[in-house]
């Protein structure tokens, strides 16, 4: 007979007396204790190198075949976003949540369009997808601006039933907002509006100032206050940009009467936008007003008062509010020199540029990478390029913004070899280029007539870093044809672009064929300019001159010119001089 709590004679005498329960019992136990302290330790690591040992530890004991404990590892190493991609390509059977933390990586990472490979491959193992899966994978549609990819997500969170989460509801309006369709963006706010919250209103705003429609913007908020709901300093701000855009005084000073009633006037962010906004409406010294008004200031409200007073012409008082600083022992940054600096025209740059390396030497800031590209565009301005290339020869740290900065210095002054060299150094030094570096060396070419280059540098841009060509690389290559005499080979590129151009393109190879003398051409892009574009007067003026390069005369015009069009007059011409 055995009773409950002892053992039988046979168990206690035999040592090797298999114990299947206890054994399995130990086991849990010790997997379970294991899992709890690799999960305080995941917690506290930071380092990938913290990260790798526990991952081996974890491959000794066997770790590494639980799936707890995979997804533990997996989520821990998610700011590393290549060693997450091997642990997970290693793993057998990745669950939903492995799926959904590498989606979620790579979304956050340097290669959002892995994250939407993943996400097909979630797909074709018949996973059901959850809300995460789906507002990961927008998140990565919308930083490559993925329009169809993302669309066909919003199919299936309709299908799926995903469409009561108002986090996914969000996720589609920020996403069709990046995106610049707004009116896709607006219908989905309007569908279910008892589901929107805050974060719906501010999204949906935020699209209208991407689109640059602040009016719409505004009337958005107009009809968050009507409805109860209560804004937040995200609101606020994303009005007052609006309002700034605008440009209405009574409007700003509406709702900055609307902030004094809520509170929101006295937090620091808020108020520095009122600044910034009161001083793009033309009224800076109620900006100023605010600025005295407020106990404690931090950096970027001196910066956006310093920088906003240099844009107006006020430089003396930039500078007084600079010695302000140094006497309320607030410690300046690069922004707010490099603000400064930027803000300064031609005339007054030198000087005062001279006055921030003073202040900068006496202070004893830390002269960075901001601070030299803002010496090197300043003195380039000026036209002081030996100053300026010797400002970034003394540069320790160079970032692509040093680089493009310089770049762009030498092409403006028709030291197009020089440009290419430094953008090749550049390269060699493992500095990745820019879609704006690569338009600082196109520009270069245009001006020094390197066409060959110009090409080898274009067909760079595309095939070997993967950019896509804005309107402005565009341009740049047509005025490298047109200045090289290859007018007709311009003019086929512009007619075969996958983008529209602008005006300043078309007028680009008209210029070029005044200077060549190529009537017949010049009258076919003045009959473009004419069909897509406001009548300006330098288009007359060019095919004008252009028939005097070819000795011919103009055409006389018999007809009478249609009712009501402007009559071309040509602008005076003004110069500024500032004493």
């Amino acid at each position: 007979m055995i009773f409950i709590g002892q053992r039988h004679s046979t168990e206690a005498k035999d040592p090797n007396f298999p114990r299947p329960y206890m054994i399995n019992a130990r086991r849990s136990s010790s997997v379970f204790s294991s899992d709890q302290s690799l999960v305080s330790l995941l917690k506290s690591c930071k380092a990938l190198s913290e990260i790798s040992q526990i991952h081996g530890c974890m491959v000794k004991t066997g770790l590494d075949r639980d799936h707890f404990s995979l997804s533990k590892l997996l989520a821990s190493s998610i700011a590393h976003t290549q060693y997450a991609a091997s642990i997970f390509d290693s793993t057998r059977s990745p669950n939903l949540f492995m799926f959904n933390t590498i989606i979620r990586g790579h979304s956050i990472g340097d290669d959002p369009q892995r994250a939407l490979t993943i996400f097909n491959d979630l797909r074709t193992r018949g996973i059901s997808l959850d809300q995460f899966s789906s507002i990961t994978t927008l998140k990565a549609c919308t930083r490559v601006q993925a329009l169809a990819f993302g669309r066909g997500v919003h199919g299936i969170v309709l299908r799926s039933g995903q469409r009561s989460f108002v986090e996914v509801k969000n996720s589609l309006l920020h996403f069709y907002g990046v995106c610049g369709r707004i009116s896709d963006a607006r219908q989905l706010f309007d569908e279910f509006p008892p589901e929107n919250d805050l974060v719906s209103w501010n999204t949906l705003m935020g699209g209208y100032l991407t689109a640059s429609k602040p009016s719409l913007a505004i009337e958005l908020f107009r009809q968050m206050i009507w409805s109860g709901l209560r804004g937040s300093a995200t609101t606020m701000l994303n009005v007052l940009n609006a309002s700034g855009d605008v440009g209405n005084l009574l409007g700003v000073e509406t709702i900055h009467g609307h902030y004094i009633k809520t509170g929101f006037s006295m937090k620091l962010n808020v108020a520095t936008a009122l600044i910034d906004t009161y001083a793009k409406v033309g009224n800076i010294h109620a900006g100023r007003k605010i600025f005295n008004e407020m106990d404690q200031k931090d950096a970027a409200m001196w910066n956006c008062l310093i920088q906003r007073y240099a844009r107006c012409g006020l430089v003396e008082e930039s500078v007084e509010l600079l010695n302000l600083m140094k006497l309320k022992k607030v410690v300046p940054n690069s922004s707010t020199f490099a603000g400064f600096l930027s803000a300064c025209d031609a005339s007054t740059a030198s000087s005062i540029g001279k006055y921030i390396r003073k202040y900068v030497d006496e202070e004893e800031v830390c002269a960075d990478a901001v601070i030299g590209t803002a010496l090197v565009d300043m003195y380039a301005k000026c036209g002081l390029l030996e100053k300026a290339a010797g400002i970034f020869n003394r540069m320790r740290d160079k970032d692509v913004k040093s680089w493009t900065a310089i770049i762009s210095a030498l092409g403006n002054h028709g030291q197009a070899g020089e440009s290419l060299r430094l953008f090749c150094q550049m390269e060699k030094e493992g500095h990745k280029p820019n879609e704006v570096t690569f338009l600082a060396v196109l520009s270069a070419c245009s001006h020094g007539g390197l066409v060959m280059e110009a090409m080898n540098c274009f067909h760079k841009m595309v095939w070997e870093y993967g950019f896509s060509p804005k309107i402005e690389h565009y341009g740049c290559i047509v005025d490298v044809l047109g200045r090289a005499g290859m007018l007709e080979e311009a003019y086929d590129l512009i007619k075969n672009l996958p983008v529209k151009v602008d005006a300043t393109t078309w007028r680009a190879l008209l210029g070029a064929c005044r200077v060549y003398g190529n009537v017949e051409l010049g009258e076919d892009v003045k009959r473009a300019l004419s069909d897509t574009y406001r009548q300006h007067p330098a288009d007359a003026i060019l095919l004008s001159s252009t028939y005097a390069a070819a000795g011919r005369l103009p055409k006389i015009a018999t007809t009478e010119e249609p009712k009501g069009q402007e009559e071309t007059v040509k602008e005076a011409g003004r110069s500024n001089i500032e004493v």
